[in-house]
């Protein structure tokens, strides 16, 4: 059987493209030696996301009695969240996989034959055209080796049966104050090391060093500029290894069709085309900004250009928003100050903070700020940095801005409702 498009790997990148493929009337197989849905569905954001919440109304519970709500004893029950979060993986697994219907799904490891053949264990597939889209694993430390147990990565701190009593997070990235936040919450007593010197290098500073001083209140202990290897891991009952993730580009013949990589990531031009004509790959395998949505999307721009190459669309990822969903959230879009300023952009900056929202008091969640910033010479929005509550919804307001490069006054005239969040954004640019 011979099919127009073969995808490898059925993560978000993989069935975005699948589904678009179908509705563009391709015949698609989908290739995926695990669980439809990768790392996003069954050990990343969905999962990660799922406790997170239960951390977040354990907080709101602790908190009631000022909201004129009287509790007593609130306590964890650390097995039903886990049940809770395992039954939200197979709802959704099953509604994707229902979404696959007339995509043939094939279960095993993709292998190259040729670029226009693939081999699945024991069946060969022939194909016009293909997509990689085999994802990212957790990159591992030569002086940290998993073992599972007591050193794990962020695959397995999820399997966790119970909250430790203490924990070590090498890493200050994104994944580690996720998890610092979830477990200092849950009563864990945190610990983070950061080789660089800020928690989420490349962050608009002035925000990562709000969280910073945030988690430290909290009982976070943080050491910025520390080399992991000067751990004792001794001196902790779990460590969890999140240094960033590596493209997971081996196993399936990549150099016998001679397949470009750098670095082990596959190397695409601008219409996420290989060095090979028929063979695309988006999402984590390319090594871009590796961010579910991206992916999703990178999956269906590569789909569109081998639907109609004669008009195929470039990338564009000046306007991605990224989300960590700490407490309180942080979320941003475009350019920071930092960045604008290292590029020569004589910019201006305009914030508002959350003291001064009416909703954030009604939520009782006041900690934080938004802060947009513009080209001075053009009044175009360039970019934006919130922490605070709900930032993970708002900045998609920002992220339309931004994309659209709309000008302050396009968005301080349009009329927000109010009493809401979203309105923070056009005071702090009154």
């Amino acid at each position: 059987m011979e099919y127009d498009l073969a995808i490898i790997g059925a993560g978000w990148a993989g069935f975005n493209a699948a589904t678009k493929a179908k509705a563009l009337g391709l015949k698609t197989c989908l290739i995926e030696k695990g669980d439809v849905g990768g790392t996003c569905l069954n050990l990343g954001c969905i999962p990660t996301k799922t406790l997170i919440q239960s951390a977040k109304i354990y907080t709101h519970i602790l908190k009631a009695a000022s909201f004129g709500i009287e509790t007593q004893n609130p306590k964890i029950n650390f097995n039903k969240i886990q049940e809770r979060k395992d039954k939200i993986i197979r709802q959704l697994n099953q509604g994707m996989n229902f979404m696959l219907k007339e995509i043939d799904l094939i279960k095993g490891q993709a292998e190259f034959i040729s670029n226009r053949e693939i081999k699945i264990g024991e069946q060969a597939i022939k194909t016009k055209s293909i997509i990689i889209a085999c994802g990212s694993k957790p990159t591992e430390l030569p002086f940290l080796k998993l073992d599972g147990k007591k050193i794990l990565s962020s695959n397995e701190i999820l399997r966790l049966k119970d909250i430790p009593e203490s924990m070590l997070i090498a890493g200050g990235g994104v994944i580690g104050c996720e998890f610092a936040s979830l477990f200092s919450t849950m009563g864990a007593q945190v610990s983070i090391i950061e080789r660089l010197p800020q928690l989420i290098p490349g962050m608009d500073l002035e925000v990562a060093k709000k969280l910073e001083n945030i988690l430290k209140r909290r009982g976070v202990k943080i050491q910025t500029n520390t080399d992991a290897r000067k751990v004792d891991p001794k001196e902790y009952a779990v460590i969890l290894v999140c240094v960033g993730r590596t493209a997971e580009t081996e196993n399936f013949g990549a150099d016998k069709i001679g397949l470009s990589r750098e670095n082990g990531k596959i190397t695409v031009d601008e219409y996420l085309k290989t060095n090979i004509e028929n063979i695309y790959a988006a999402g984590d395998c390319t090594g871009k900004i590796m961010l579910a949505h991206l992916a999703a999307y990178e999956g269906c721009l590569a789909v569109e250009n081998i639907f109609d190459p004669k008009k195929p669309r470039k990338i564009n990822c000046a306007a991605v928003p990224n989300c960590i969903f700490t407490d309180p959230e942080v979320a941003t879009v475009g350019e920071n100050e930092e960045e604008a300023k290292n590029k020569g952009t004589e910019i201006k900056i305009h914030r508002f903070d959350f003291l001064g929202s009416g909703m954030a008091r009604i939520l009782d969640e006041t900690e934080g700020f938004i802060k947009i910033i513009s080209d001075n010479k053009t009044e175009e929005l360039i970019g934006c940095s919130i922490i605070g509550p709900r930032a993970t919804e708002l900045i998609g307001i920002m992220a339309l801005a931004v994309s659209k490069r709309l000008k302050i006054a396009q968005i301080k005239d349009t009329i927000f409702a109010h009493p809401t969040l979203s309105e923070s954004i056009s005071e702090a640019l009154k």
